[in-house]
């Protein structure tokens, strides 16, 4: 039974339009420069309608006439959050939350003229599919907001498509298509597809992708959905990729089946079409076919297509979507250290002193010293610091060798980002383990939980000297690095770990290692870079021959 809780509407409300024409004749008259206004008051506006006792055929119309310049402004102040560290400032959550209160004022109007729809209005007797699918639509776009921005959503999200599902399928309105060009289905989209979609996006791992992964994964869904279908049985060969599920009753989106109690309330997604589907055309990039070709766009390379295709199988079709079986549960305390500066003091015993990045933003600054400022006045003298009370206090969650799950203690501490360099370290930890933060979500509670993929070996601290020549000539810099040592067993060669903006193919620098020994260096490739990092390899020169 779909329920659709609604506060009454109001004789007081006082929209600025009042039906399509009208609406139209507002929207003309909008200026669109200043986007925060622009957002606001067209957020306003919608509010008012939904109050508003009107016709609801009417209301729909001028819904629609709504839809195209939401989407767009909407697009728009969503640029604001692209790459944003986490937790999100005051200000980036203020716009992420006015951004999932616009979808929902959208869906709050269409879910006016659904309940009309279901109490058999009459004018809305064939808008039934669409306005289904527009209630799924604004629905699946807050759960997608809250993904992209890196924030947990309420499981009561969950539960309004679960039960728009169960009333288009008890309807027969789960197939039919609506054309819907402003989201990428100008042929048309079905309840049940979109449905599917939105629960195999969340079933992909969002946190690790990128923007522009996500709306390339967007695309292909509207392209690959159109195969899948929910069932209430499944049936199973040797070798076939194994179905998933989801409990119409649950807060919660696809699951294994070894992870569901067999109910009337379970719909089974059979995955074979998907599997078949993907492994053709990953079998066809390692051919050498371009992604044009393979209908998969021309936002990245083969090889990055390629990557992604695969994290996509081995999430939705190989059963491996839950890596606990990879890792051991835990929790144990940790303190965490943030940034290249304070975990090279904390790896070389010496004072912590940030450096002046070469584009570094002075917005930035971290938090630490912020609240130093609003304490007492001002921030102490870094340089005079060990950096030990910089140190954050983290809990490990669940480990491998390759790394580990792991929340923060508090609500506060730094800002952190995907590709950010970490160093761990444990109470009976003798050093500090080095990690690159991969994925991260800030929790219900506004805890900050990540995923950290561990950089084998021991780091030690060394100074590398390089010279540069500027407008004054040449100038030589001492720059503190990190060495990874090489680990024969595991055939990986020693590497140096520096900041950002210093590795050139080739270049030549003399670094003094902890035990005064000094190696004259050439820099090799870029073995892996972060946000904030380079790991480069190297060739060590013999005196003379550079």
């Amino acid at each position: 039974m779909l329920t659709l809780p609604l506060a009454p509407t109001d004789d007081r409300a006082n929209p600025a339009f009042r039906d399509v024409a009208s609406c139209e004749k507002w929207l003309t008259q909008l200026q669109f420069t200043n986007l925060h206004a622009v957002h606001n008051l067209l957020r306003t506006q919608i509010d008012e309608l939904n109050s508003f006792p009107m016709r609801a055929l009417e209301r729909m119309n001028t819904l629609e006439k709504l839809r195209e310049t939401v989407s767009i402004v909407q697009g728009d102040y969503a640029k604001k959050l692209i790459a944003k560290k986490l937790p999100l400032s005051a200000e980036e959550h203020n716009i992420f939350k006015s951004i999932i209160d616009m979808w929902q004022a959208m869906l709050t109007g269409y879910q006016r003229c659904l309940q009309d729809f279901m109490d058999g209005d009459s004018q809305l007797e064939k808008f039934g599919p669409m306005l289904c699918q527009r209630f799924m639509l604004y629905g699946s776009l807050q759960i997608i907001e809250h993904l992209r921005s890196g924030y947990e959503f309420d499981g009561r999200l969950w539960q309004q498509l679960h039960a728009l599902h169960s009333f288009t399928e008890g309807n027969g309105l789960q197939q039919e298509k609506v054309k819907d060009p402003l989201y990428g289905a100008p042929r048309g989209i079905s309840c049940q597809s979109l449905y599917a979609k939105i629960l195999l996006t969340c079933l992909a791992r969002p946190s690790e992708l990128s923007r522009t992964q996500l709306q390339l994964l967007d695309r292909w869904l509207n392209a690959w959905v159109d195969s899948l279908s929910l069932d209430r049985r499944y049936m199973t060969s040797k070798g076939d990729a194994p179905p998933l599920a989801v409990d119409l009753r649950s807060n919660s989106g696809l699951q294994n089946i070894q992870q569901i109690i067999p109910s009337d309330n379970i719909r089974y997604m059979a995955m074979v079409p998907l599997s078949k589907l993907l492994r053709v055309k990953i079998i066809l990039l390692q051919q050498g076919q371009d992604p044009r070709q393979l209908e998969l766009g021309d936002e990245f390379y083969g090889v990055d297509c390629l990557a992604l295709l695969n994290h996509l199988l081995q999430m939705w079709c190989e059963g491996n979507s839950d890596r606990s079986a990879e890792r051991q549960n835990v929790s144990v305390s940790a303190r965490l250290a943030i940034g290249f500066d304070l975990i090279n003091a904390q790896i070389s015993g010496k004072p912590y002193k940030r450096t002046a990045r070469t584009g570094s933003n002075s917005s930035d600054i971290d938090t630490a010293a912020h609240k130093q400022i609003a304490a007492i006045g001002h921030a102490y003298n870094s340089g005079n610091q060990s950096g030990t009370d910089l140190l954050e206090n983290w809990t490990i969650e669940n480990e491998s060798i390759l790394g580990a799950r792991m929340i923060r203690d508090s609500r506060d501490g730094e800002r952190i980002g995907n590709n950010q360099i970490i160093a761990v370290r444990t109470p009976d930890a003798k050093a500090f383990m080095l990690g690159v933060v991969s994925w991260r979500t800030v929790t219900l509670s506004g805890q900050l939980r990540m995923g950290v993929h561990y950089l084998p070996g021991v780091p030690e601290p060394v100074v590398m000297k390089i010279t540069d020549k500027d407008a004054d000539g040449i100038i030589q810099r001492s720059i503190p690095v990190l060495l990874l040592p090489s680990l024969p067993s595991m055939k990986i060669p020693a590497s140096i770990l520096m900041p950002r903006d210093i590795f050139h193919t080739g270049r030549m620098a003399e670094t003094l290692l902890a035990d005064q020994r000094k190696m004259l260096i050439k820099m090799g490739f870029s073995v892996q870079g972060g946000a904030d990092f380079e790991r480069v390899s190297f060739i060590e020169e013999k005196a003379g021959t550079a």
